[in-house]
């Protein structure tokens, strides 16, 4: 069939090249039509639960909200993992599913859950988070103004900005934080009012039935529908002061007599500041889970131009954050690893050739290879990105064309002119088209095992497996059919121009070959000790997730004691502004940071926690720093003479991620799972000082749990029975402390929240609240003091559970050492010198969980590749001997992968790993090419050890040309340095030593073993 399909492609050459024309338009197409990002979206199937709960504390919180929900959406199906955040004012519940879950279905069968729920009453039901992932935040701006009031700004981004850009196509949120969210106050007299023998209560339940419009039908008369409409709502702050509460011998009390009506704003949960400029207000856009970031990206620019045009005068919207600037300069080095890829390419190939016309014909598979792929890419709805198109390597996508060229050109050269130029490439196609085709095979079928990988790891590297795959499937078919068509087509016979150097070189090939094949026992011997070498070596290789990729931006995570205000947050936030400002100037384009939540609370921090976003000039303008690991350790060491405070770097995808994937925001974490606060921040304490300890260890933090002070005012029942007060009389004086949401007012489109608040409330020490009136039944005015004690105590600032059980976490960054290592030495450390009570648990998360679990399916798809290679080498030579001597091509090229990482201090990585499953299946192609001619030549009747010499000789070329274009394709990613570099250079380093160690064994070790037997059996 193989014969038969290379006949048809000579003989009907121009129909061949025609239909090549036509599927490389249709490649063109797609390529057109082909979405770019960084990198592939790696976070999982969830979905947050947020429920907003003014009042109420951590443990209030936990117990009346998180518990019930967790309850509720246990057993749903798909299921993988339930943890929760509480926080005073917000519970979060991150429910995780299942790979390949639809995120439709995800959401639906949550939603459906949530309806069973039960809250306490008065209570605003489960909201879900937006549809969106961990690397969903691709678009950030500042609102700022002169003359303008943090609250005017944010009534401008939610009323202005924000519905705009939420109408772009792909964004899932337009989040706002900062400012001041506007609201009415109904600031209450308690003395006024209980002097006219009225509760709170009642001053509540006034404005919230008089707050509203109703309507009324129809009325029909003389043939006309009349629609009836009754107008209550309220439209001006006045129409709340004129609201009648009561009547007091017949004068009405309103709202004004007892309460002022002013302009206030929402408690605040969080704060924005830029620039060290102070507070401004941020607006964050979420991308929808699905979409492609850099179109979505663009589109929010485009729009935010033309919002601009819209603002008030002196009011001006920034962007500070665009994911279109990390996917630009990560295909930047995509695109310039590929050029710098396909030219070295070429070179080898024209030199090596001879003719400008052989080397061009091969050259013309690597556009057209990936003119195939890219059509696949579309149909499979595979992006353009740092994994899916930075580890092609053109070299492995022209192996079988330059073997079958330098074939074609070769018998050629020697041929006698008797016989047309179609017929002499036909034979010498399909000369080795069996051995090329069977080692295509093998370099395709390596990659598949790939595709079982899961979790963060499947994610980032199955799209560079099957795009790896479809550019191989082009090259297949087109060595095939267009390359013997286009030898046909252009190929004449020339003489061999044979370079002098290169003929010396082939001289003391054959010298060495000779002097090897007198000694193949002992040279076999050393070939082996250098495979148990490697594989000692590969022992001593550190290991980690996969390599750090920079973003070009780094977010240092703030934390500071339990219970601070918010204002000191803010004054903090922008002191470290400064600093990075003054001491970076030429490093920092832009510096801003959020405190605390946004409105919608995608991640729960408090008000004592801080991200400061620093985003960075290009690389080359940098004085202070070469690398962002050494401008990481200097920022570390300006920032480090601030007090109070614990940071922890990172980069502001890396840090959603690991929050979203993980429930952490550091390379590892240790989850320490039980029930008393107090011991888990005693164990925690223990577990940190000896992850300190380990050589490797940074930003070393506990997770702060506790320290939150609390004035908890414990109501008596018995008391409350002696003078005829409801509880809720008490308790709505506490709620009014916050601020009791009671109404809207309507401005046009603008609505504002009205709401109860003390009089003073923003000034109320423990002394006045405990003097507060409350009136009773009988109209007395009693102090809350006389009902309830009220008492400071130091409770938790949050609380974190998984599978609804109570964890602390102790996080750390890990720097100048291998993670697997240092997980190994804290493991040791702490399982001998922590003592933990019974029933208590410690698990391990962060990127060494992906680690282990990526580690264990290695365990599983490095034997598979293996087995396949194995399987296509017994079909195609069906002897036990000979696959075994290809098969020796895998060990010997591993020792050149393993030395290459040993070189370079790279650990072992799963983009690593990977590299050495391509590597085993592109060793074996030129070994199986070198067997196949031995056995041609012997089956020709040629003496063992002259079929052997003249096989090698003749491979020689061919050896090198396969060898130094699959190395030197993948040498631009192996040590370029741009932005996105660090997670091919792994890969790239192993494939490049693995090649070389092969290319050794097929020329060298592998004519040994073929000498071996002949020894054997003259002996």
């Amino acid at each position: 069939m193989l014969e038969q399909l290379l006949r048809f492609s000579i003989r009907r050459r121009r129909f061949v090249i025609a239909a090549s024309v036509v599927l490389a338009l249709a490649g063109a197409l797609a390529f057109a039509r082909l979405e770019f990002d960084a990198f592939p979206d790696t976070t999982a199937v969830q979905v947050q639960v947020n429920t907003v709960v003014p009042a109420l504390s951590p443990l209030e919180t936990e117990r009346q909200i998180t518990f019930p929900i967790e309850q509720a959406l246990s057993g749903l199906p798909g299921l993988v993992e339930v943890r929760s955040t509480s926080r005073f004012g917000l519970s979060q519940v991150t429910v995780v599913f299942r790979e390949h879950t639809e995120m439709a279905r995800a959401r639906q069968s949550v939603s459906e859950r949530l309806q069973t729920v039960e809250l306490p009453a008065g209570m605003e039901r489960p909201q879900l988070g937006p549809i969106a992932t961990g690397m969903g935040e691709i678009f950030s701006y500042v609102v700022t103004g002169a003359n303008h009031s943090l609250s005017q700004l944010r009534t401008i981004q939610d009323w202005i900005v924000r519905p705009q850009l939420r109408s772009v196509p792909g964004v899932a949120e337009v989040n706002s934080w900062g400012g001041d969210v506007r609201q009415v106050q109904v600031a209450v007299d308690l003395g006024a009012l209980a002097s006219r023998g009225l509760a709170l209560t009642d001053l509540v339940e006034s404005i919230e039935q008089n707050a509203y419009n109703a309507g009324g039908g129809t009325l029909d008369a003389a043939g006309e529908s009349r629609l009836v409409q009754g107008l209550g709502a309220i439209t001006r702050p006045e129409d709340i002061g004129d609201m009648t509460i009561a009547l007091r011998e017949g004068v009405p009390v309103r709202v004004r007599d007892v309460a002022r009506v002013l302009d206030g704003r929402e408690i605040r949960h969080g704060a924005v500041t830029a620039d060290g400029k102070g507070e401004t207000v941020l607006g964050i856009a979420f991308l929808l889970s699905g979409e492609n970031s850099r179109d979505v990206s663009r589109a929010l620019r485009a729009r935010l131009d033309e919002v601009r045009r819209t603002l008030p005068a002196g009011v001006k919207v920034d962007t500070v954050y665009d994911r279109t600037t990390l996917v630009d300069h990560v295909l930047e080095t995509v695109r310039r690893n590929l050029i710098e890829g396909a030219l070295l390419v070429i070179a080898v190939l024209l030199v090596f050739l001879g003719q400008l016309r052989a080397g061009l014909i091969v050259a013309a598979a690597i556009p057209l290879s990936m003119l195939f792929a890219f059509d696949l890419m579309v149909r499979m709805g595979i992006a353009g990105s740092l994994m899916s198109l930075g580890a092609i390597d053109f070299g492995l996508i022209v192996d079988s064309s330059v073997i079958m060229v330098e074939n074609a050109v070769r018998r050629l050269a020697d041929d006698d002119g008797q016989r047309p130029v179609a017929d002499v490439i036909e034979q010498a196609a399909i000369e080795v088209r069996r051995p090329t085709l069977f080692g295509e095979l093998i370099i395709l079928a390596v990659y598949l095992p790939i595709l079982t990988l899961e979790g963060v790891e499947g994610r980032l590297f199955k799209p560079m497996a099957l795009t790896v795959i479809f550019a191989l499937l082009g090259s297949l078919v087109l060595s095939l059919t267009l390359v013997p068509a286009l030898c046909a087509t252009f190929l004449r016979r020339t003489p061999e121009r044979v370079h002098p150097v290169a003929s010396r070189f082939a001289a003391g090939y054959r010298d060495a070959l000779r002097w090897c094949l007198a000694r193949p026992v002992p040279l076999t011997a050393a070939a082996g000790v250098l495979v148990l070498a490697a594989a000692l070596g590969f022992t001593q290789l550190g290991s980690e997730f996969v390599p750090r990729l920079n973003e070009g931006a780094i977010v240092i995570n703030t934390v500071r004691l339990a219970g601070v205000s918010l204002d000191e947050s803010v004054r903090y936030g922008t002191r470290i502004e400064q600093v990075i400002r003054r001491e970076f100037p030429a490093e920092v384009d832009r510096v801003w940071t959020r405190t605390g939540s946004a409105e919608v609370a995608t991640d729960p921090m408090g008000t004592e926690v801080s991200d400061v976003f620093v985003t960075l000039t290009p690389r080359e303008k940098w004085k202070k720093a070469r690398t962002q690991d050494e401008l990481v350790a200097r920022m570390q060491g300006a920032l480090a003479h601030l007090p109070g405070m614990r940071m922890v770097f990172t980069q502001p995808i890396e840090l959603r991620v690991n929050e979203m994937v993980a429930g952490t925001r550091a390379d590892v974490a240790v989850k320490l799972f039980g029930d008393d606060f107090e011991m888990l921040k005693a164990k925690a304490a223990e577990i940190e000082a000896q992850l300190r300890a380990v050589p490797g260890a940074a930003d070393v933090v506990i997770e702060q749990l506790t320290g939150q002070p609390m004035l908890q005012v414990k109501l008596d029942r018995a008391a409350l029975g002696r003078h005829g007060v409801p509880a809720r009389d008490a308790l709505a004086v506490i709620e009014a402390l916050g601020q009791r949401p009671v109404g809207v007012l309507h401005e046009g489109e603008i609505r504002v929240p009205i709401v109860v608040t003390l009089e003073g409330a923003d000034h109320m020490d423990e002394q006045r609240l405990a003097n507060a009136l409350v009136t009773t039944a009988s109209g007395q005015r009693i102090a809350l003091r006389e009902l309830a004690t009220l008492e400071l105590v130091d409770g938790p600032s949050a609380i974190s559970r998984e599978w609804a059980k109570r964890r602390i976490v102790v996080q750390a960054n890990v720097r100048g050492r291998d993670v697997g290592g240092f997980v190994a030495e804290a493991r040791t450390r702490i399982h001998e010198r922590v003592e933990l009570p019974a029933g208590w648990f410690v698990r391990w998360g962060g990127q060494f969980e992906n680690f282990e679990r990526a580690r264990a399916r290695l365990a599983i798809v490095v034997p598979a590749a293996l087995a396949l290679i194995l399987s296509l080498l017994w079909l195609s030579f069906r002897r036990v001997t000979d696959v075994a001597r290809i098969f020796a091509a895998v060990p010997f090229a591993l020792v050149g992968g393993v030395a290459a990482l040993a070189m370079r201090g790279l650990p072992f990585s799963i983009s690593a790993a990977v590299g050495f499953i391509a590597l085993s299946g592109v060793a074996v192609l030129n070994a199986l090419v070198m067997v196949s001619t031995i056995r041609q030549n012997i089956a020709s009747g040629l003496p063992r050890g002259e079929a052997i010499e003249a096989a090698a000789e003749r491979r020689l070329r061919p050896v090198l040309m396969t060898a130094l274009v699959a190395s030197l394709g993948f040498a631009p990613m192996a040590f370029h340095t741009g932005i996105g570099a660090e997670v091919q250079r792994p890969l790239a380093t192993v494939v490049m030593g693995g090649v070389l160690s092969s290319t050794l064994l097929t020329l060298f070790v592998l004519p040994l073993l073929f000498g071996i037997k002949r020894r054997a059996r003259e002996a």
